[in-house]
């Protein structure tokens, strides 16, 4: 490798982020290694240190273009073992609000794969790249530095169950462990202080089972969505999997949290915007017991605005900025992560840690205003509604309802909620006037809102 960075890049983490920075990482460093603590080897299921990988996970539809440049062919690899797949809007049944949107061919691909799936397939991708190495079930004890602290030089590892620990050198370290990175601890230790924290408690949850159905609900879509609102809080991701079986996750907010017995169940169910569903479960066979998961609160880490930083670390993934899921947003925002860390490598072999953090806050700065933004329209969400949140929500309520009569709005809202076009797209004056046009036919007046032509930021929920 004529043009190595350096000799050895060290990734904490093998989740999806991980696999992604070791993937781009391959391209420059002679030698790679993962760490993870979980066992990976011959894995293909659940595992401990992605406990919601149990429940309904999203890539987006800019994700889906990104893994398929990283991992050519990938889509067909899926399609291959028997993976549903199809188009976002034209193949999933999509609830806004309470109504169902209508379902244009988009052209943008929806792969119906679990997270452990997915995270499988691109699991064995990265590790037969010829540089490649997983060291898993190890801990990460700490981080090596120079005698200064300037530098970052390597971790501090142990296998599982041993009291020992091996240093690893590394000329760069990229933490891609998630939202309880210690790297923050690590800067506080060093001298370097911590990011500042932006957060929005929103206190989701989510309940998962598993069914065989009696009847089909679906016909040729790939999944039924109705998504929470502040008219119905209550949501759910219905898809259809590999073997036949169907995948339910029930979410609730600020505390309402789907039972876990069969008949609450079933109850909380009966409420969702999509009647389908509670009709399609009540006479289904249950195929395991309810699996709870809980997400308190949205976190993005200001890593960009730090005086300073060590040389040689790195952070990626939900460390950097951990979003609410019920927005699919999380494995997308990593991949674009990985592509601007690929770039800036690609135009210096030695990436300065202020430049990437300002590049990638820059990529964050879309899906966090979507989704805190749409959160802050909830009224028991804690935060700073500003005008540009009241307004921003105002129109995408006025949006979701033309989209349910309007094919062409529903293509363009997600194309922008599938991070494939800026949120400046739905501000274009032909759109608009659809939108507006819709709410004087069905609602007579628009008070309170922003004449077509006149820029407002958006936010989706």
């Amino acid at each position: 490798m004529a043009n190595a960075a350096g000799d050895h890049a060290v990734v904490l983490g093998a989740g999806m982020a991980g696999l992604l920075a070791a993937r781009v990482l391959s391209e420059f460093y002679r030698d790679v290694t993962v760490v993870e603590r979980d066992a990976l080897t011959g894995a293909t299921g659940q595992r401990p240190g992605v406990p919601h990988g149990r429940h309904a996970h999203a890539l987006l539809a800019k994700g889906q273009l990104i893994l398929e440049d990283l991992f050519p062919g990938l889509a067909a690899e899926l399609h291959e073992d028997g993976i549903p797949s199809g188009d976002l809007a034209g193949n999933l049944r999509w609830y806004f609000r309470g109504k169902r949107l209508q379902q244009p061919h988009t052209g943008l691909l929806s792969i119906s794969a679990t997270r452990p799936v997915l995270e499988a397939h691109v699991r064995a991708r990265v590790l037969a790249l010829p540089n490649v190495t997983l060291l898993d079930q190890h801990r990460v004890l700490g981080l090596l530095t120079t005698a200064d602290n300037g530098r970052v030089t390597g971790v501090r590892v142990s296998a599982e169950h041993d009291v020992g620990e091996t240093h690893l050198p590394g000329d760069l370290v990229v933490d891609a462990t998630g939202r309880g990175s210690r790297t923050p601890v690590w800067l506080d230790e060093m001298g370097y202080g911590r990011p500042v924290e932006e957060r929005v408690n929103i206190r989701v949850t989510y309940v998962t089972r598993h069914y065989r159905l009696a009847a089909d609900p679906y016909g040729t879509d790939l999944s039924i969505n109705p998504v929470g609102s502040p008219g119905n809080s209550r949501g759910a991701f219905f898809p259809k999997l590999a073997d036949g079986s169907s995948m339910l996750s029930m979410t609730g907010i600020l505390g309402d949290q789907p039972p876990t017995d069969r008949e609450g169940f079933e109850e909380f169910a009966k409420t969702l915007a999509a009647p389908e569903i509670y009709e399609a479960i009540r006479n289904a066979e249950p195929l395991d017991d309810p699996a709870v998961f809980k997400f308190p609160t949205s976190i993005r880490r200001r890593y960009e605005r730090m005086s300073r930083f060590p040389d040689g670390l790195l952070v990626i993934g939900d460390g950097v900025c951990s979003f609410n899921p019920v927005y699919g947003q999380g494995m997308t925002v990593a991949a674009l992560e990985a592509v601007a860390l690929r770039d800036l490598l690609g135009g210096s072999p030695h990436v300065q840690p202020t430049r990437f953090f300002r590049k990638i806050a820059k990529v964050v700065d879309v899906p966090w205003d979507i989704s805190a933004g749409a959160d802050l329209g909830y009224p028991g969400v804690e935060g700073e509604k500003t005008l540009k949140v009241k307004l921003g929500n105002a129109y995408m309520s006025r949006l979701h309802a033309a989209a349910a009569d309007d094919p062409a709005v529903t293509e363009a809202f997600f194309r922008v909620a599938g991070l494939v076009d800026p949120p400046q797209a739905l501000m274009r004056p032909r759109l608009m006037s659809r939108v507006f046009r819709h709410a004087m036919k069905n609602r007579g007046r628009t008070a309170g809102l922003p004449h077509p032509g006149k820029g407002v930021s958006t936010t989706t929920n």
